[in-house]
């Protein structure tokens, strides 16, 4: 099953995905800036392979549900995240509002 919906932080709008797989879920919050998702996100891919792609993104892991996600401290982002001032630790509702 699959779900997308709108969130509001602070009155900023983003778009809620979670997709529900065999023993995991899938999930995203983003905006048309950047992201932040789940633990079945690959920060080395995307800051080694992918690096000219400069993608906006944090993970943040142990997270089931997209409230958890938002407010769990991430584990790991992007060069590009920390460039736009998103680290580690912060927040995944800290990270967003960078985006906006």
């Amino acid at each position: 099953m699959v779900e997308l919906y709108p969130v509001f932080l602070e009155g900023k709008p983003f778009t809620a995905v979670s997709v529900k797989l065999p023993e995991t879920n899938l999930l995203v919050v983003t905006n048309d800036k950047g992201y932040i998702m789940c633990g079945a996100l690959d920060v080395a891919l995307l800051n080694e392979k992918l690096k000219a792609r400069k993608v906006i993104a944090g993970r943040a892991v142990g997270v089931k549900t997209i409230d958890e996600l938002i407010e769990a401290p991430l584990e790991s982002v992007t060069i590009e995240a920390e460039n736009q001032g998103i680290y580690k630790g912060m927040t995944g509702k800290e990270a967003l509002l960078k985006l906006t």
